[in-house]
């Protein structure tokens, strides 16, 4: 039997980087599960805005969420109002500062989660 190896964990440092970049010693279990429920919220609540990637940076009592997505005017809405909910309930969730960047993915057919999502969804609809 073969030796089984994360294909993240080979490719970071390489061409890939860390998804979240923060530090800690003693309270990194529960930093951890604040990072995967701020990604479970992102990801439930801009499902249909084709959200690549969330990389997240922590700085003392402040958390960065750099969103990137193929459809940025859906995550930013109507004058930036559906940012404002977003920070707001992020905010609530974790109970720090939060701060959220947008970048826009380009060339979408070139990012494999957004390829593989678009095919799901054509395969669901009837």
């Amino acid at each position: 039997m073969g030796q089984k190896v994360s294909p993240v964990g080979l490719r970071i440092g390489v061409i890939r980087d860390w998804e979240s970049k923060w530090y800690a010693d003693k309270d990194f279990a529960t930093l951890l599960h604040e990072d995967l429920k701020i990604r479970k919220f992102v990801k439930g609540r801009l499902k249909d805005a084709a959200v690549s990637t969330i990389e997240i940076e922590r700085a003392a009592n402040r958390v960065n969420v750099t969103i990137h997505t193929a459809k940025p005017g859906m995550v930013i809405g109507k004058g930036g109002a559906e940012v404002e909910i977003l920070r707001k309930s992020l905010t609530d969730l974790t109970g720090k500062r939060v701060h959220i960047n947008i970048n826009e993915v380009k060339r979408p057919d070139l990012d494999a989660t957004l390829v593989a999502e678009n095919i799901a969804r054509q395969l669901e609809k009837p």
